[in-house]
């Protein structure tokens, strides 16, 4: 399945994208697409449902992050050899996390802010895992197995924020739009191998990111052939995972 939240800022619905491509709403299933709602029965009762006798939603809604009550933003930072390689930094030998703040979270689409003072605003495609149990000292063989499914999400950073100014990273990724993730989510069954996804990125329709989630350093995936550019007003950043579908964001003033 392909499961979305569409409609205005505060204002999303849940639905799914049918094989056709049509929206469909689920409003008359599930509340809202959070932790409850991406539950393994939750997941299984929407899978049995018939798209075609859900309600068709007309014209092209904005799509807002198909996940929402979030109780964590967990990325892990350094974890592709080319990234590590280009800013001078060691192979880490065990992951790197970090936490980016919940309202970051935004749409696949909406307009990234660049803050106040910024001078190297950075993007990085990702790809997202959404967590539908409870996985605390779980193995890595059994990890996989608390995924709901799967999104693009754009690591949205200030380097000069992030790095160059004292304290953590927590400034240089978490203002508000830094965490773009959409449009939808896949949901694992459709994913045959999350480690065998293709991802780029284009600013200003030049690609500046090839790669694949084949060559993550730790698990799923070490994605992306990183190449440095930082974002501007005006720019617009396009990105995409095999499978899981594509964004847009243009950078607008703080």
């Amino acid at each position: 399945m392909k499961l979305v939240r569409y409609g205005a800022k505060g204002q999303e619905k849940p639905g799914l994208i049918d094989k056709s491509g049509q929206l469909r709403d689920l409003s008359a299933q599930v509340k809202d697409l959070n932790g409850e709602a991406y539950a393994p029965a939750s997941l299984a009762k929407l899978a049995g449902l018939d798209p075609a006798k859900l309600p068709a939603v007309d014209g092209k809604p904005r799509l807002g992050a198909p996940v929402t009550g979030i109780s964590k933003f967990v990325a892990i930072g350094l974890n592709y050899i080319d990234h590590a390689k280009e800013t001078g930094n060691p192979i880490p030998a065990e992951p790197i996390f970090f936490l980016k703040a919940n309202t970051a979270l935004s749409g696949p689409n909406d307009a990234v802010e660049k803050p106040r003072g910024s001078t190297k605003l950075d993007w990085e495609v990702e790809i997202a895992a959404v967590i539908g149990t409870r996985a605390k000292y779980v193995s890595e063989a059994d990890a996989l197995n608390h995924v709901a499914g799967y999104c693009v999400c754009n690591d949205v950073s200030e380097r000069n924020f992030q790095i160059e100014r004292l304290g953590q990273w927590t400034k240089g990724k978490s203002h508000d739009t830094f965490g773009p993730v959409g449009p939808w989510l896949v949901t694992k069954d459709e994913i045959p191998d999350v480690q065998k996804l293709s991802l780029w990125l284009d600013v200003n329709g030049k690609r500046r990111q090839t790669g694949s989630t084949s060559t993550m350093i730790f698990s799923m995936a070490k994605c992306i052939s990183y190449v440095s550019q930082f974002l501007n007003v005006g720019d617009v950043v396009t990105l995409g995972i095999e499978g899981l579908g594509e964004q847009r964001q243009e950078i607008v003033a703080a």
